[in-house]
């Protein structure tokens, strides 16, 4: 299945009928409006689609089935080759994980970095989203490979699970996804490694190393700016944790694709995001400590601000305060230790933020949440800290304290340089645009001059 060099209207209709959904169904799965498909369908041929239509368009074919491929080609006389769209889930949902992985990997290790800038195109919401990673949590068949079992031992796994341990606290402190592609070089490794049937104790644990560098990757990638990459990822690790029979970091994976999708700032996103919380604390009941639970109700609390719900997020950040008082660091598997009271302290204040640009009333107070995350941050915590500074700069420009922002700003910037993220790089495009309404100061505009290179890039 290939890139169509130009989609017609008539092209769009044949491919909807070949999928055998309605124009409201197909409405829903490319997130384009119906009186535009109609307009398609009225049209026909003598109207071609803008390059961002075809481009969905192209992604809707890539996801097909070899069935629906054929009955659109037939229809419509064109013949399809190697696909090179990022796309966020396979097309054979019956998928084995193993392969899923392979093609996964195989993909990701051959994409140019010219086409991150096209990934957040395939990035799933709705219904095909969400169904999907119910399916494959709580349906999706667990039956080993057949076959004698090969002879990897525990110290080879032990040694594979540091690999992953060492990978998941470089992205922790720095960002940014400098080794990413190691990461999915590592993990299409242990893919291949469980290929052949391994020792039950051996193979479990080997899907908990797949789980966990599939995670590191998913971050990786979504700091690099790879948003469907970033997904795909999410939900590989989820799976492979599933596998592995650890419900408490599938449900910790959940939340990660989660996250990803409340940064993209939208509220049908974030119904989406909300939903797969739900998803979360069912798949990890009763094998969550407090710290893991307190973390999911930080999301739940974000997904309550973006959707305009103060309230509702007023009592998911008192759960979340409650669960964290009870955690015990001794008792927390070691990738939820990241999450402490610096870490709570600054994702509540940073959602406070986040109500502040619409309703600047939050700002004195996301200050003061954020002001509690600096102090307590660690200090070899690069990206986190640049992001705390620079949201406390974006809180006390709203608040009017342009002098003080200037300052944090500053402060801010130093450590920046000390990371690739493109989530701060986002975050600092927020500071340069709040400050474009006393760009006019003195202070301001040499803050600007050193955010400019940052936001140009």
């Amino acid at each position: 299945m290939g890139t169509q060099v130009k989609w017609t209207g008539a092209d769009a209709t044949e491919l909807r009928k070949a999928l055998g959904i309605s124009q409201r169904k197909f409405a829903e799965v490319t997130g384009i409006k119906q009186p535009t498909i109609k307009k398609w369908v009225q049209r026909g041929a003598l109207l071609t689609l803008s390059e961002e239509f075809a481009q969905i368009m192209d992604i809707v074919l890539t996801r097909a089935t070899p069935q629906e491929v054929a009955r659109f080609e037939v229809a419509t006389g064109r013949a399809s080759g190697p696909t090179t769209a990022v796309v966020a889930w396979s097309a054979d949902d019956s998928a084995d994980c193993v392969d899923a992985a392979a093609e996964l990997t195989r993909k990701d290790l051959m994409v140019d970095r010219r086409q991150a800038s096209q990934a957040l195109i395939g990035v799933a919401l709705g219904a095909g989203l969400l169904e999907n990673v119910e399916r494959w949590l709580f349906f999706e068949d667990q039956s080993s490979t057949p076959g004698q079992p090969a002879g990897l031992g525990l110290h080879d796994v032990e040694q594979l699970e540091n690999v992953a341990r060492a990978f998941r606290d470089w992205d922790d402190r720095l960002g940014g996804g400098l080794r990413r592609k190691a990461v999915v070089g590592q993990l299409a490794e242990v893919n291949d490694i469980l290929r052949d049937r391994q020792p039950i104790r051996v193979e479990q644990r080997l899907w908990l190393v797949m789980a966990q560098l599939a995670e590191t990757a998913a971050t990786m990638s979504w700091d690099s700016g790879q948003q469907s990459m970033a997904q795909q990822y999410y939900a590989l690790s989820a799976r492979a944790a599933s596998r592995g029979e650890d419900p408490a970091f599938c449900a910790y994976s959940i939340a990660g694709m989660a996250r990803q999708l409340l940064s993209l700032d939208g509220s049908a996103a974030a119904g989406d995001a909300l939903e797969l919380i739900r998803i979360a604390h069912d798949r990890g009941r009763g094998a969550l400590t407090p710290t893991v639970e307190a973390m999911l109700y930080t999301r739940e609390a974000w997904a309550y601000g973006q959707l305009g719900r103060p309230s509702a997020f007023r009592r998911a950040c008192d759960k979340a305060r409650e669960r964290f008082s009870d955690s015990d660091p001794a008792a927390d598997p070691f990738w939820v230790h990241y999450f402490d009271a610096a870490e709570l302290a600054g994702t509540i204040g940073g959602r406070l933020l986040e109500m502040a640009r619409h309703t600047p009333m939050f700002a004195a107070e996301a200050a003061e949440h954020i002001s509690a995350a600096i102090e307590l941050r660690r200090p070899d915590r690069f990206r986190s800290g640049a992001l705390d500074r620079l949201g406390l700069a974006e809180a006390r420009i709203i608040e009017g304290e342009v002098d003080e922002a200037c300052r944090v700003g500053h402060d801010a910037l130093a450590m920046v340089e000390q990371t690739q993220s493109d989530r701060v790089r986002v975050k600092a495009s927020k500071v340069f645009k709040r400050t474009g309404r006393v760009k006019d100061v003195a202070a301001v505009a040499e803050l600007r001059d050193r955010l400019r290179p940052l936001v140009s890039t």
